[in-house]
């Protein structure tokens, strides 16, 4: 199984059996990485412009050739047991669903907070990560869960959710004004 550069697990063989298409990929096949950052590997930017920046990859290709592919998640929704997010506005609690990498990117890739370094020759300077719930994420860096096990959510997992969906079904309740000012006035 894949490590990180700790040596905790990450939950796969290999990351690019479950990497998604590439976040610079657009609709239309063409390469983001070349059109907006072409100062960042100009002899990059060349070949795709001479290509009318196509992604030389392609949707269904072999992602490993791309020195740019990145594929980071959504955060939607825990790949493993499919526990939504729920996000309350202006509260800043802990996320349900978090990050987790299969892959580290270069630091450059990474981006400039995160400063991970590759985490060997087997995971390439990709950057891919998964959405996984942070009960699911704990399995799988603690422990030898996989991210496709066939997994339910945590009771606790359960709960933070129906609870934060009991918050945000309160916030959008409507009450009058008269209702309101009557419940202040007591």
């Amino acid at each position: 199984m894949e490590r990180t550069p700790d040596g905790t697990p990450v939950g796969v063989d290999d990351p690019y059996s479950v990497a998604g298409v590439c976040d610079h990929l657009t609709d239309d096949g063409r390469c983001r990485f070349a059109l907006t950052r072409a100062g960042d590997d100009s002899e990059f930017a060349a070949a795709r412009r001479d290509d009318d920046y196509a992604c030389h990859v392609g949707p269904d290709g072999a992602w490993r050739a791309c020195p740019h592919y990145r594929s980071t998640t959504d955060g939607r929704e825990c790949r493993r047991c499919g526990l939504p997010e729920v996000r309350i506005a202006h509260d800043d609690s802990r996320p349900l669903v978090e990050e987790h990498h299969l892959s580290y990117g270069d630091a450059d890739a990474a981006g400039p907070d995160d400063g991970e370094e590759s985490g060997g020759d087997d995971a390439g300077p990709h950057e891919i990560t998964v959405a996984l719930c942070r009960w699911c994420h704990t399995k799988v860096h603690r422990s030898f869960a996989r991210i496709d096990d066939d997994a339910s959510p945590d009771p606790e997992a359960i709960a933070a959710r129906e609870s934060r969906r009991s918050r945000e079904q309160s916030e959008s309740a409507f009450e009058t004004a008269s209702e309101r000012f009557d419940r202040d006035d007591e």
